[in-house]
């Protein structure tokens, strides 16, 4: 049986499901955590600030992984490597659940990551390599709904479970189904015969990479989810990460240039239309994340929204995609890819230039208004951008540019979360900065309030004599709530005016695939 003859002998959208539930299982775990973590600091005894080294610890991990995985399948295959990634990461949430220390849960999440980080990228590939391109982009709707609604759903499923069971379900209900998905992808799942010949004539281990790859991204992910806690470069240790991760990174990009058998081949960026999919997908990413924590951030600190209210209000907007994901899918033959693209991040900026419009009394149904309109925007770009971004790929290079477009994906996941957090506290300041100044003597409005609210709770019985003092509080409450919201309005601004500058880039995909037949791009 030749290459281009090759077919499954499972039905491939049975593949799609098997594999792509074991990647929505690590999915939702770089979430579901998050508002659990005061529990199982409280369980455990610990700091708040100790219990996110569970996360932290995850996403190090996870992140080393991600760009060697496709080298991981090739050194022992990739339907094994898969089903051992599902194994592992089914175990070690297993481990988590009953752990009975903060340091084991560290130890586990760790493993957690390792086996992780895995998952996705050969999710992709597989997926790459069951499909025929003409059907990709319907098969990479599947993978969408889940890198979508994954992290949306988390937080959610998160604060309920926690709320009405235990904090160890988080972990414990991803048992079922990795087991499931293990034996699907045993049953369903094979590696074609171009896997099976790249794994034959692999080279040595390229021990100089994996080291690089590691202290690079290794530093960065701690540099990113440790650095709002502790001052960014004010503090000398994230100034030693930041050194280490510009170290790793900046080597490895240099020797896995050169190298003869590099861990992961950087040659498939020469690809055009990979190097641009590649790129836009971080901005996807790094919006994607960022808004995702940003407005139920919002309604959580200065809304008074519960943690599960907060995460529903991103419901809608996935309950949205669910339904524009697979109409884009069957659309994608007749209108060119870059189309949709350009359209997807023109309709982004809309939608954050629309959130720029916040107001410190915004409604429930405002702000899932306003999530909705961004998911909208997103529902035009992961399949048409995943589909374009392997179109003119070869099949040997699948499993190295699926390694390279998760990781991208999910470090500008955390740079973007990283950046708004900070760009959130930096803006506050200054807004409330600004706005002080209006709090003095010297301006009328301000005396005529302060007098107005004195009166008021003089008459609901406060002392007169206390008074001033507690309407002077709740003026600056007011202050500091007005210029937290001000600040979210900055921050959607400024990434709505990022996405707008991406549109000009989505037309420069590539019009024709290499071998000369029409690609997605057209």
């Amino acid at each position: 049986m030749t290459q281009t003859t090759w077919r499954p002998r499972a039905n491939p959208w049975l593949i799609a499901i098997a594999v792509t539930m074991a990647a929505f299982m690590e999915i939702i775990d770089t979430t579901i955590v998050n508002v659990s973590l005061p529990h199982i600091a409280g369980s455990m005894s610990a700091s708040y600030d100790d219990a996110t080294w569970t996360l932290t610890s995850y996403l190090v991990a996870n992140g080393i992984v991600l760009p060697i995985s496709g080298w991981f399948g090739r050194l022992i295959g990739r339907k094994r490597y898969f089903m051992i990634c599902i194994a592992a990461f089914t175990a070690s949430s297993f481990l988590c659940g009953i752990a009975t220390s903060l340091s084991q849960i560290i130890v586990f999440r760790l493993l957690q990551g390792f086996f992780g980080g895995g998952l996705q990228p050969n999710q992709q590939s597989i997926i790459l390599d069951t499909f025929d391109p003409s059907q990709r982009g319907r098969a990479f709707s599947v993978v969408a709904i889940a890198t979508i609604f994954a992290p949306v759903i988390g937080p959610t499923l998160g604060g309920w479970i926690t709320d009405n069971y235990t904090w160890r379900w988080v972990f414990l209900i991803n048992v079922p189904v990795g087991i499931v998905a293990f034996f699907a992808v045993n049953a369903l799942v094979e590696d074609p015969p171009w896997v099976k010949a790249d794994r034959a004539n692999r080279g040595g281990i390229d021990y100089i990479g994996v080291a690089l790859i590691a202290l690079g991204i290794g530093s960065l992910q701690i540099m990113l989810d440790r650095g709002e806690d502790n001052d960014w470069f004010g503090d000398p240790t994230i100034r030693l990460f930041g050194l280490l991760a510009a170290t790793g990174l900046i080597g490895a990009a240099i020797w896995l240039t050169l190298a003869k058998n590099p861990v992961v081949n950087l040659r498939v960026l020469r690809d055009r239309n990979f190097a641009l999919g590649s790129l836009m997908i971080f901005m996807i990413g790094a919006i994607l994340y960022s808004s995702a924590v940003l407005i139920p951030q919002l309604a959580q600190e200065q809304l008074g929204y519960t943690a599960m209210l907060a995460g529903l209000i991103l419901s809608p907007g996935a309950i949205l995609i669910l339904f524009l994901i697979p109409i884009i899918s069957r659309l994608l033959p007749y209108i060119p890819t870059k189309y949709f693209i350009a359209f997807g991040f023109f309709s982004l900026g809309c939608a954050l230039a629309y959130a720029h419009g916040l107001t410190p009394d915004v409604d429930y149904r405002t702000l899932a208004l306003m999530r909705a309109a961004q998911t909208f925007g997103l529902a035009f770009l992961f399949v048409p951008n995943s589909s374009i971004a392997y179109s003119t790929l070869p099949r040997s290079a699948n499993a190295d540019a699926s390694s390279l477009y998760v990781m991208f994906r999910n470090i500008a996941g955390s740079i973007g979360i990283s950046l708004a957090t900070a760009m959130e506290t930096e803006r506050t300041q200054a807004r409330r900065a600004y706005l002080a100044q209006h709090l003095t003597p010297l301006e009328q409005p301000y005396v005529t309030l302060k007098a107005q609210m004195a009166a008021t709770l003089t008459a609901h019985g406060t002392a007169a004599a206390q008074a001033p003092t507690i309407a002077d509080g709740l003026i600056n409450m007011t202050l500091q709530k007005q210029a937290a919201v001000l600040a979210y309005t900055d921050i959607f601004a400024i990434t709505s005016i990022a996405a707008f500058c991406v549109v000009p880039l989505t037309l420069l995909f590539s019009s024709s695939r290499a071998s000369g037949r029409r690609a997605a791009g057209h």
